[in-house]
């Protein structure tokens, strides 16, 4: 079976690649905990937020806005000792954050972030043509931005976008291009 190249490198990456990335996610508190392990991923391996997402989902009241946007300076101080998530205080305040917009602002996170899904999005060739970057995400990022989200710029925009399926990026070649 032939896969885009990083889903064939760990079983994780495996099942992840065949059974979550690129297919569509709805729903805020799915979209929230996306985005913030997106935020959390900055700067990591990907495998590292993957293999840790139990943890994560625990630790944040699986990423329920209403929950998290509860969480206080107690909470923050928990969650550095947690070993099972990645202990970055910004990455872990911005989440708290980002759960307070969207409960302040009652958000539609859904109609939100789909908002900048591409009408005319073309599939990779190969994964050197996969983009960091597009004007969709960079529209995203200044949109969130400005509405007061932290840790979301373009490129994790962007990668928010095709791991909730806002955009189709798995390589021709792969089985699941073929299967769409």
């Amino acid at each position: 079976m032939t896969r885009c190249p990083w889903g064939d490198s760990t079983p994780d990456y495996m099942d992840y690649h065949d059974t979550e990335w690129g297919v569509e996610l709805h729903g805020t508190d799915a979209l929230y905990e996306r985005m913030s392990l997106e935020a959390f991923q900055s700067g990591l391996s990907w495998i590292t937020i993957l293999r840790k997402r139990p943890a994560f989902r625990v630790a944040f009241a699986d990423f329920a806005p209403k929950l998290v946007a509860e969480f206080g300076p107690a909470d923050v101080e928990r969650l550095m000792a947690d070993a099972g998530i990645v202990r970055n205080r910004m990455k872990i305040e911005a989440a708290i954050h980002n759960a307070r917009v969207i409960v302040e602002e009652d958000l539609d996170l859904d109609a939100l972030l789909w908002s900048f899904a591409p009408t005319d999005h073309v599939r990779p060739a190969t994964f050197a043509d996969v983009p960091a970057i597009t004007a969709e995400s960079k529209a995203m990022a200044k949109e969130l931005k400005r509405r007061g989200f932290k840790f979301l710029g373009p490129t994790t925009c962007y990668a928010l976008m095709q791991a909730t399926g806002m955009v189709d990026d798995h390589i021709a070649t792969c089985f699941r291009a073929a299967a769409r």
